[in-house]
């Protein structure tokens, strides 16, 4: 059976029908280029009795985009064949744009990608008016380009300025906001209201040619050299660069094919877009992203870290205990998802400003017009403030979010954990605190579990489940269903002091605290950080995090380890930590004065005092900027390679998502794992000793690094 199902009716109107055998969704794979091939060259033939064509979609979306399995094999060698073969597609795409007829897209649901980019080739879209259809060409977010002839038709359709954000930042839209941008022509309001107007356009316009094949074709607000146009380009590459930092090559390529291909005719146009596709195709960032952000990312929320014979659970009410800034949290990311929330404190003053913290997000929702008033009241009325442990009978999981504290967490547990129903989980929210340790105080401690989440709770997409020593496998999978229930995004770890996103974490902050140290300045620092990919820099990050918690934590994990009879290691960034707080008085952001100075009204900027305190000019000026990118990117993998060696983190899939999503890890890379791997496990290794003979033995490049550069063996 065709993917493109071939109906020439006796109104002489053509409907192709996409319906990809054995697929879900329609894709841009082998078999339908072959089937795009036959059908175009049967449309050659009968061209004289069709009136026009309708094309449209069996599958509930209309067209999901290019096959990211082939996209991901193509090598460089195979660059030339990945080119022709691209180029063969667009020329079929281009058979029907110029066949004279009228060409209509009936989108039925979702088109991404290339599937936008198949409707773009015709000369009408009519799209079915649902809020949950999403149009656009999110290739970039994959280090990709939209190779199917994205770069050239939209500027064409919308102008340049206005087709950026959905070029260069994967902008999606329903398809009301579709319509407004001029992507797409009608809405309908149902299947056969959509066929209904496709016939109309067809019956109402017998001879079709796109805007750019017709002569005296203008660029909608300006072409390239339209002196209004040329004005804003000149400093495009430059404002790109200050977003991307030079990491992201993708964003770059897409707005030179478009530039470039708005300044010659739309044939010539669509060989550079396919040339900058090949190289993007082919290239190490665009493998590592959608290694990391496709593939693992699906095999993650496939439950591919979920135990398996545990029936799914779906759970009905939570308790949240502590009501500050990460319980609020904790409470409104359930709730949002239709879940009833307690959320207590000592008091219910205090679980009543835990919950306005829920009242101010939704507000904001309601005046942005993403949601009702009615609809607001309904999440609120969900979660009851309270300073009652009484009010937690019969949660189903019980999630505690106090102070790091290990004696009050205990506390905390004893007096709730007997409210929960028969085979209720109770979680803890701890950051570093081992939960085998956090356990001994609870009566089942097979029902005991970590679930850290990261702050900003409602903006933090990541999860980090901790196993404990004596953590059941039916207390993971429902705590794993619970992650999914509320829309986040669950890697699994086993336990132990700071799990895996939080030590690896801080050896990101202490990184860039002992470069300040040795007498680096900190606007280098700060650079390198940026520049490597890091979404700030690690002072930035001290400050934001507050020195006096990581003074906290250290006292803790410094106990801990020495009542285990383990010996403390002092780090180089702990006395710069201890001089900012306790001689200077500079505890981070929450207190007006970190790393940082913050101005009541202004930007932030840093500190000026740090360059008579800590900067050693000879040093600073010798700083090699790819020394300390090397140091900030390296000492996290090294540390994530620790983790994975010691059983903490249990698949690599985990340590990529875990990474990037929970600590900011450069994107570009794919994850601390995957920069290992495209680095090249062996030269890997020999820088990691090289950084460590100058640097020191935190960067000594652990055993199960060494062994696999002996065999060459990358991480899977």
């Amino acid at each position: 059976m065709s993917a493109i199902q071939y109906d020439l009716g006796s109104d002489q109107i053509l409907t192709l029908t996409i319906d990809m055998p054995g697929q879900s969704a329609n894709t841009m794979n082998g078999e339908f280029r072959t089937a795009l091939t036959d059908t175009v060259n049967k449309v050659k033939g009968d061209l004289d009795n069709i009136k026009g064509i309708i094309l449209a979609s069996a599958k509930k979306t209309f067209f999901a985009g290019g096959d990211l399995n082939e996209l991901y094999k193509v090598t460089r060698q195979q660059a030339k064949e990945f080119e022709d073969m691209v180029n063969g597609l667009k020329a079929d795409m281009r058979v029907l744009e110029t066949c004279g007829k009228p060409v209509v897209a009936a989108i039925n649901g979702t088109a991404l990608g290339g599937g936008l980019e198949l409707a773009l080739a015709c000369h009408h879209r009519v799209a079915i008016d649902d809020d949950r259809t999403q149009l656009g060409l999110p290739e970039v977010t994959l280090g990709l380009l939209p190779g199917g002839g994205g770069t050239q038709r939209l500027p064409r359709m919308i102008g340049l300025e206005a087709a950026f954000p959905f070029l260069m930042e994967g902008k999606k839209v329903n398809p009301k906001a579709a319509l407004k941008a001029g992507i797409v022509n009608e809405l309908a309001s149902s299947p056969e209201d959509m066929i209904a107007k496709a016939r109309a356009f067809i019956e109402a316009n017998p001879k079709c040619q796109q805007p750019w094949d017709q002569k005296g074709f203008r660029f909608p607000g300006g072409a390239p050299h339209h002196p209004a146009m040329a004005q804003k380009l000149a400093i495009a590459p430059a404002m790109l660069k200050q977003k991307t930092k030079g990491c992201y090559p993708a964003p770059e390529r897409i707005l030179a094919a478009a530039v470039e291909g708005a300044q010659v005719d739309f044939d010539n146009g669509s060989l550079i877009e396919t040339r900058y596709f090949a190289e993007l195709a082919t290239g190490q960032v665009a493998k590592n992203m959608t290694g990391t952000f496709w593939f693992q990312l699906n095999a993650i929320k496939a439950g591919g870290s979920r135990p398996d014979g545990v029936e799914k659970e779906t759970f009905k009410k939570v308790g949240v205990l502590g009501a500050g800034m990460m319980g609020a949290g904790i409470a409104y990311s359930t709730a949002s998802r239709g879940i009833e929330v307690v959320l207590k404190d000592v008091s219910v003053e205090n679980a009543e400003k835990g919950k306005r913290y829920s009242e101010n997000l939704l507000a904001k929702k309601v005046s942005r017009g993403r949601m009702t008033e009615a609809q607001k009241d309904e999440v609120l009325a969900r979660i009851k403030a309270t300073g009652s442990a009484d009010d937690l009978e019969g949660c189903d999981l019980i999630i505690e979010a106090v102070f790091e504290d290990s004696d009050l967490k205990a506390k905390v547990t004893q007096e709730a954990e007997p409210k929960m129903v028969a085979n209720g989980i109770f979680a803890s929210n701890t950051s570093t605190i081992p939960i085998t340790q956090l356990a001994k105080a609870s009566a089942k401690p097979d029902n005991f579990i970590g679930l850290h989440f990261f702050s900003p709770v409602d903006k933090m997409q990541l999860v980090e489940i901790i196993v404990g020593e004596k953590t059941s496998d039916d207390t993971l999978a429902r705590a794993f269903d619970y992650v999914q229930q509320i829309g986040k995004i669950p890697i699994v770890v086993n336990d132990s002091r700071g799990f895996f996103t939080s030590r690896v974490f801080g050896t990101f902050v202490n990184e860039g605290i002992s470069m300040l140290a040795e007498g680096i300045h900190p606007s280098s620092i700060e650079n390198a950080g940026l520049l490597a990919g890091m979404p700030v820099g690690p002072l930035a990050i001290s400050d934001e995090v507050s020195m006096t918690l990581m003074q906290h934590i250290r006292a803790q994990s410094k106990k801990d380890t020495e009542a285990a009879g383990g010996t403390w290691q002092p780090h180089p960034a702990e006395a710069v930590i201890d001089a900012m707080v306790d001689t200077h008085g500079r505890k981070g952001k929450a207190a007006g004065a970190g790393f940082y100075e913050y101005p009541e009204k202004g930007k932030k900027c840093l500190w000026p005092e740090l360059e008579n305190l800590f900067v050693d000019q000879a040093k600073a000026r010798s700083a090699q900027l790819q020394d300390l990118k090397d140091r900030i990117l390296f000492m996290q993998a090294i540390e994530t390679i620790r983790c994975l060696e010691e059983g903490v983190l249990r698949t690599v899939e985990d340590a990529n998502i875990g990474s990037i999503f929970g600590i900011g890890y450069a994107p570009w890379t794919g994850g601390a794992i995957q920069f290992v791997n495209q680095y090249g496990v062996r030269a890997f290794a020999e820088r990691a000793q090289q950084l460590a003979d100058q640097y020191g033995e935190r960067f000594t490049p652990p055993a199960l690094l060494l062994q696999k550069a002996e065999n060459n063996e990358s991480f899977a």
